[in-house]
C-alpha cells in the first residue's frame, strides 16, 4: 500500500477506529505531536519517534554538541543512539546533561510520566505512576523527583509587580498533618506553636500574572519583610492580611489589609487568587500525596506553581512542550535527592573530584 493510499485511509478513519491495527499504524505516521495523553503513550511508543522528539528539545537549533566539551566535532552511532566526540574522545547520549542521565528506563516511559505530571490536576503519586509504567515504586519516586527540578525556572530571579498598576498578594500558609491523626509520640512532641509545628510556606501572587512560594522558618517580621521587599517592587500595590508581620510596608508599597476575622473582600483588597493556589496544593499533598517530608517539600510546590502560571492559554501538549524545553542543564542523583551525599563517608560513583579528598584522607 502506498503512502498516498495509507493517508486517505487515515483521514477517512481517524477519530473513528482508533484501536484498529492498520489505522493505528497510519494515524502514527501523520500525527505530527501528541495533544492528549492516548495519543503521547502511542507516539513515544516508537524509540525513534521519541528520540527525534526529545532530541528537538534537547538542541533547540538542531546542532548537537558534547555536553562535556561543547564542541561539535562528532560522529553518531545508530544502532546506539549514541555519539562519538573527536575532541574529548568520549561517548555521549541524548540524556547526558538533562534529568534523564543515568537512567536505565526509555524515553517512552520518561515521555509518558512527563506528560501526566504537567497535566494532571491534582498530581501524580509514584504508587501510581509506578502501576502505570510497569516499574518499581522507588523508579517513579526518583523519576517525579528529577523531573520536579525540570519544572524550575528562571521566574525566581524576577521580582513582581513590573508596572504601575500591578497589584500583589501575599499570603502564608501552613503544611502539616493534623494532631489527631498523628501518633502519640509525636502528638508529645509537638510545641504547642503553628511556626515550629508546621512547615510556613509564604506565596507571591501578582494579578494576571505568575505565582512564586518561598519556605520559612517562621512568620516574624524579621523574616517577612526583608523577603517581601526581595520579591515585590517598591510602590506595587501590596495587598495582605491582618498579621503582625506585615505592618511597616506603607513606606515602600501601597499596602492594604484585608480582616479575615470582619471581611474577605474589600473592593480590589483580599488574598483570594491565593487561597486559591493554596487549595491546589493541600488537595495535592492531602488527596494524592498523603505524606511528603519538610525537605522535599519546595519540589512539590514547584510542581504546582509549574501547572497553575501555565494553566491559561496554554493546552496539554504545549504544557509538555514547555517542560521539555527545560530538561537540559539538570541534574540530581539519587544521592543528592537522599542527603546522602553530605555524609562524610560519601564518595561520587565514577567523578575524579572525589579522588584528592580520598587521598588525603590517608597518612603514609
Amino acid at each position: 500500500m502506498s503512502n498516498q493510499s495509507t493517508y486517505r485511509i487515515v483521514q477517512q478513519n481517524v477519530g473513528k477506529y482508533i484501536l484498529d491495527a492498520h489505522v493505528n499504524l497510519g494515524y502514527i505516521l501523520v500525527m505530527d505531536t501528541p495533544n492528549t495523553l492516548q495519543q503521547a503513550i502511542v507516539y513515544f511508543s516508537d524509540p525513534d519517534r521519541a528520540f527525534e522528539y526529545a532530541k528537538r528539545f534537547r538542541w533547540p537549533d538542531g546542532r548537537v554538541v558534547c555536553p562535556r566539551c561543547g564542541k561539535a566535532k562528532h560522529s553518531f552511532l545508530k544502532t546506539r543512539r549514541l555519539w562519538f566526540c573527536y575532541e574529548c574522545k568520549k561517548q555521549f547520549s541524548l540524556k547526558l546533561g538533562t534529568v534523564f542521565e543515568d537512567s536505565a528506563l526509555g524515553l517512552d516511559k520518561w515521555m509518558t510520566g512527563f506528560w501526566m505530571l504537567v497535566n494532571c490536576k491534582n498530581g501524580v503519586s509514584s504508587c501510581e505512576l509506578a502501576r502505570t509504567l510497569g516499574i518499581t515504586q522507588k523508579a517513579a519516586w526518583f523519576m517525579l523527583q528529577r523531573l520536579r527540578l525540570a519544572l524550575q525556572d528562571d521566574f525566581f530571579g524576577k521580582r513582581l509587580g513590573s508596572g504601575p498598576n500591578s497589584e500583589v498578594e501575599v499570603d502564608e500558609t501552613f503544611i502539616g498533618g493534623k494532631a489527631r491523626n498523628m501518633h502519640k509520640h509525636r502528638r508529645d512532641a509537638m510545641t504547642g506553636s503553628v511556626d515550629k509545628d508546621k512547615a510556613v510556606v509564604v506565596g507571591f501572587m501578582e494579578r494576571g500574572g505568575k505565582v512564586r512560594t518561598h519556605i520559612v522558618t517562621e512568620r516574624r517580621k524579621r523574616n517577612m519583610q526583608p523577603l517581601i521587599r526581595a520579591n515585590v517592587e517598591a510602590g506595587t500595590a501590596l495587598y495582605t492580611d491582618s498579621l503582625k508581620s506585615y505592618i511597616g510596608l506603607d513606606e515602600n508599597y501601597k499596602h492594604e489589609v484585608i480582616d479575615h476575622a470582619v471581611e474577605y473582600v474589600r473592593g480590589r483588597v483580599h488574598t483570594n487568587t491565593l487561597e486559591n493556589f493554596w487549595s491546589l496544593v493541600k488537595r495535592a499533598l492531602h488527596g494524592t500525596y498523603v505524606s511528603v517530608e519538610p525537605y522535599h517539600l519546595y519540589r512539590y510546590l514547584d510542581e504546582q506553581m509549574f501547572r497553575f502560571n501555565n494553566r491559561k492559554d496554554m493546552n496539554d501538549s504545549q504544557r509538555f512542550k514547555l517542560g521539555m524545553s527545560q530538561i537540559g542543564g539538570k541534574r540530581l542523583t539519587y544521592a543528592e535527592l537522599t542527603g546522602k551525599n553530605e555524609s562524610p563517608r560519601h564518595d561520587p560513583a565514577g567523578t575524579w573530584e572525589a579522588m584528592p579528598k580520598m587521598w588525603d584522607e590517608f597518612t603514609f
